[in-house]
């Protein structure tokens, strides 16, 4: 690593000059007027008695004020975004978990974690936006803006952002990021991704998520390049979009990319005026004819990256131009190091299936207050990311699945991803998940759920005849269902565990 890497998010927002954040229809905020909101913010927070190792829940709309929001904070605090869509419930869970000290939400916009906040005594602040997009101040729900203290200011080795993992059927784990893991994956998603000024990022991620949050905002401040921030994904408005902000790449996940593709033929006059250097897939694996059709869509390369909370989102990528692009593979090791582990702990060599694992100093330090799960988790300094995979003779990275989500059909193993790949070969698919179902003598056995391609048509027994051409037969789904819509977790991802009861697929 160079030696004047920023450290800091603090350190990253003084480098640069020229615009930053913007929004559809709003000026843009430019980097001396970020710093400037972050410095005002540090001292806020220090008035409040927040500072380094203390939790700020942020729940704000999705927007440029979120995105700066969340940097300001992680200059002086540990920043907490939680998603806007839970419960009181579920806000109460999350900032008792995180001994939050103070929670931000957005003038004039109710949320149940008001309620949440009181019930815990939690100190309420509200974000009152400026004209520019992104610009706002702290004040009070009485109006007042908050009184300004010296700021103290995180250091390289000090939490700066902390996310829950998706537990699907455990209680989530607290990821800590410190200020170091999170410049390190910005600076490693710039040099993958070649980011300069020159670039604007449209953003249709949720911003309370590390793929928001890092591979289109940090990723793109570490570069000095812009980031354009939108309420939200919509496909509708994607286009529209597109025309107005005229970006360089936008990030997305692939239930995005295919939602985006559904209306790219009704849009032929932006498709055709879009001037993308790239567009960049992760957090789920994305199917090789979705890669194609994007690439012949925009007429630029698509790259598919690998990344997880707990390092910090990126740990692989596919390479630009010349670079080479593998479909189906999440490419080459892109910050920290990946190897393959087996059963016995050994890391092994090219060409053999096993654990992935990474070491690097993008990755979390472990999980906060859980000893158990940072026994199970760290292997001689490896972090054991839970997804089983191999290495190709160029150290291209395959992922075959999540462990846990392997069907186990009366001991023959199904990797889920395997049936995915040949089903959405079908020319009638627009999208699968194949997931566990229970089973009263195998204990689970294989079952998908699909949604057709508009105006086609296929029944239960032709996509199950089609998968058992390429499939051997206890890997062919023995239930199909096929659904208007699959039910997908906050962040737009698809979810195999726990699909099955979602579905009443129960034993």
């Amino acid at each position: 690593m160079t030696t004047d890497a920023p450290r800091t998010v603090r350190a990253l927002l003084a480098r640069h000059a020229g615009p930053v954040l913007g929004a559809p229809g709003r000026s843009d905020l430019d980097y001396a007027g970020l710093a400037a909101l972050a410095d005002r913010t540090a001292r806020q927070l220090a008035g409040a008695g927040v500072g380094p190792g203390k939790a700020v829940a942020i729940v704000l709309p999705n927007g440029p004020e979120m995105a700066s929001c969340f940097m300001a904070v992680a200059t002086q605090a540990t920043a907490a975004p939680l998603n806007p869509a839970y419960t009181q419930d579920e806000f109460r869970f999350y900032m008792e978990d995180l001994d939050a000290k103070l929670l931000i939400v957005m003038r004039g916009v109710d949320t149940p974690a008001r309620a949440a906040a009181e019930a815990l005594g939690v100190r309420m602040v509200e974000v009152v936006a400026g004209a520019a997009a992104g610009d706002f101040t702290l004040a009070d729900p009485g109006g007042d803006a908050l009184p300004e203290a010296d700021a103290q200011g995180n250091a390289e080795g000090d939490v700066a952002l902390v996310l829950h993992t998706s537990g699907t059927t455990s209680r989530p784990k607290i990821v800590p990021l410190t200020s170091a893991n999170i410049c390190a994956s910005a600076r490693n998603i710039a040099a993958t991704l070649a980011l300069t000024p020159a670039d604007r990022c449209l953003n249709v991620m949720p911003l309370f998520h590390i793929h928001g949050l890092i591979a289109a905002v940090l990723s793109s401040v570490h570069a000095g390049a812009a980031i354009t921030c939108t309420p939200g994904f919509d496909a509708l408005k994607f286009f529209g979009w597109l025309t107005e902000v005229r970006p360089s790449w936008y990030t997305a996940v692939p239930t995005m990319h295919q939602a985006i593709l559904s209306r790219a033929p009704r849009n032929e006059e932006a498709v055709r005026a879009a001037n993308l250097r790239f567009v960049r897939s992760s957090s789920a694996s994305l199917p090789v004819p979705v890669f194609t059709a994007l690439e012949e869509t925009f007429r630029c390369p698509v790259i598919e990256a690998y990344g997880m909370t707990e390092a910090a989102h990126q740990m692989a990528s596919n390479l630009l131009p010349p670079g080479q692009r593998k479909p189906g593979t999440v490419g080459v090791a892109a910050g920290p190091e990946v190897g393959i582990m087996g059963e016995d702990g050994s890391i092994l060599p090219r060409g053999h299936v096993g654990e992935i694992v990474i070491r690097g100093e993008n990755v979390t330090p472990g999980y906060q207050n859980n000893p158990k799960a940072n026994a199970e988790n760290w292997t001689d300094g490896w972090f054991r990311t839970g997804d089983q995979g191999e290495l190709d003779a160029d150290g291209y990275l395959s992922i075959r699945g999540r462990l846990k989500e392997i069907i186990n059909r009366g001991g023959e193993k199904v990797s889920p991803r395997e049936v995915d790949d040949v089903l959405m070969e079908h020319p009638a698919v627009a999208q699968v998940v194949t997931f566990a179902m229970p089973h009263d003598k195998l204990g689970e056995e294989v079952a998908a759920a699909i949604v057709l391609r508009e105006g086609m048509s296929a029944d239960e027994r032709e996509i199950r005849d089609f998968a058992g051409r390429s499939l051997a037969a206890f890997k062919v789904p023995r239930k199909v269902l096929i659904l208007d819509e699959i039910p997908k977790g906050a962040t737009g991802k698809l979810q195999r565990i726990g699909l099955a009861e979602k579905l009443g697929l129960t034993a």
